[in-house]
């Protein structure tokens, strides 16, 4: 079958490789559909391996070459012995964490995605959605329902990881809220502060294209370039009191991002860091101190989440889909996915590998 297989950084392959196997107890085989182009895997196409283990994997034991993208969906083609809750035929979402399921503190306490032997599949898992099929665990393949596409199926993963920021910085209805950085995490995390009935809604970005989408998609969002005007002053300016925004969620992993929430978040409200930032990055500590904010992290999300998420996007509620800006073929995945989303004067945010095409 065809995959996409990362090798080195800026080196990757479209090879064919063997075909999963049958499934062996507690597993399933899955004919992927869509599979979306994250962040993450730009990383590493960029300069990984970063994620991508060179050496075999504490718990899955994987190592690359490896198969690329852990945002994806298909069909279920067949299950291994013990597995009840799909059948073969069932269109599916792949929650891509794997790890122990017990006997460490975080997995004994349903925090799954805290195990310190945390895989995921298209990064440390023998199996990734850049190809044809995958082989995967009982507990990362949850069904959807026909209100679901399959193009939405590939999107739970990046929704999950905004709607988990919210939680994180407590939103709730009502309550101001900014998001720094419009890209595909960045616009997904104002459309899951929105259906959680957030607003005011703030975006910052430095690219005007960007945020004129981002506009597009929510019209009532109100946008800030960081070139032109100075963040705090615009949020302080449009929230009650003139204090600031109730919570800030930075989803860039940008110092001066990471300033500008800290900035415009009122005394006592709440900072979420949810982009993974390169490197360690200089904060005022007397503002967290005198503001008296909260400062939290936001890794990936609780396993648990799928359910909930999958409902939020099928009732509209979180309408991921307006995210996708194209949809390719596998072949064409290096030049008009990968290059086209490094490419800074490019327009795309979200771009999904069709690989039926």
């Amino acid at each position: 079958m065809r995959a996409l297989r990362f090798h080195a950084a800026r080196d990757l392959r479209i090879e064919e490789i063997a075909a999963p196997s049958a499934p062996p107890p507690g597993q399933i085989l899955v004919r992927n559909r869509f599979v979306g182009i994250c962040g993450t895997d730009l990383h590493e196409y960029a300069y990984g391996p970063i994620f991508i283990p060179t050496s075999p994997h504490p718990f899955t034991k994987a190592h690359g070459p490896q198969i690329l993208g852990h945002e994806f969906g298909g069909v279920v083609e067949a299950i291994g012995a013990g597995v009840s809750h799909v059948q073969p035929g069932d269109r599916v979402s792949i929650q891509p964490l794997i790890m122990p399921r017990a006997g460490d503190y975080f997995a004994d306490r349903g925090l799954f995605h805290l195990s310190p032997e945390l895989a995921l599949a298209g990064l440390s898992w023998a199996w990734g959605g850049m190809a044809e099929a995958a082989l995967l665990n009982d507990y990362n393949v949850v069904k959807i329902p026909d209100s679901l596409s399959d193009e939405e199926a590939a999107l739970v993963e990046p929704s999950a990881v905004a709607v988990y920021s919210c939680d994180r910085g407590g939103v709730r209805a009502g309550a101001s809220v900014l998001v720094t950085g419009a890209g595909p995490i960045g616009l997904l995390t104002v459309l899951a502060a929105r259906a959680a009935g957030a607003g005011p809604l703030f975006v910052s970005d430095l690219n005007d294209a960007r945020l004129a989408y981002a506009k597009s998609i929510v019209p009532e969002l109100i946008t800030i370039n960081p070139k032109r005007e100075n963040v705090g002053e615009m949020v302080r300016a449009q929230t009650e009191g003139g204090v600031g925004c109730d919570v800030a969620l930075e989803c860039v992993g940008n110092e001066h991002a990471l300033k500008a929430c800290l900035d415009a978040v009122r005394k006592q409200g709440v900072v979420v860091q949810t982009g993974l930032h390169p490197h360690e990055n200089p904060l005022d500590w007397f503002q967290v101190t005198f503001k008296d904010v909260d400062l939290r992290g936001a890794w990936a999300y609780p396993t648990h989440y799928w359910p909930r998420v999958i409902r939020l996007i099928a009732s509209g509620a979180l309408p991921a889909s307006k995210v996708v800006t194209a949809k390719i073929k596998l072949e064409d995945a290096v030049k008009e996915g990968f290059d086209a989303l490094l490419d800074p004067s490019g327009k795309h945010l979200k771009i999904l590998i069709d690989l039926q095409a």
